[in-house]
């Protein structure tokens, strides 16, 4: 069962610049930032609130670390923007089979990590109208580390 909308992921060319922004304009700070290399970005959090079902709803702000990365090359094809919506699950394994048994493809065989020790996984974006949807069960977090 998806629990909640875990995060929006947006592209950006310059990370600090718009990390700067979300903080200016809404007052909004980062609660975690990383680099995923197996991804080939540099991320920020931006946590927005609380959820009822003890997790949170972020900003997952993107600035690709090399040009062969999926985020390089979207902001090639589309610029800057809203990249993917993730929803937040308790079993990203067993939420993908049920999806994938719905028709649905799911881009990776196998969970992986993501941001914060979280375990997700991507659904094809022509099976969601177009949208780039993650699914995320997110690791237990104790305190904000950036």
């Amino acid at each position: 069962m998806l629990t909640r909308i875990d995060h929006i992921g947006i592209a950006c060319h310059d990370l600090d610049a718009t990390v700067e922004f979300y903080r200016s304009t809404y007052g909004f700070e980062v609660f975690h930032s990383e680099v995923n290399e197996e991804q080939g970005v540099r991320e920020a959090m931006l946590k927005i609130n609380d959820t009822s079902d003890g997790g949170a709803s972020y900003l997952q702000l993107l600035e690709p670390t090399r040009p062969d990365s999926t985020v390089a090359k979207w902001l090639d094809k589309n610029g800057e923007g809203v990249h993917h919506i993730a929803f937040g699950t308790a079993d990203v394994d067993a939420e993908s089979a049920d999806i994938r048994d719905k028709g649905v493809r799911v881009l990776y065989e196998e969970p992986r990590r993501g941001s914060m020790g979280s375990r997700i996984t991507f659904l094809h974006p022509k099976d969601c109208h177009g949208v780039l949807t993650e699914l995320v069960t997110s690791a237990p977090v104790e305190s904000p580390e950036h």
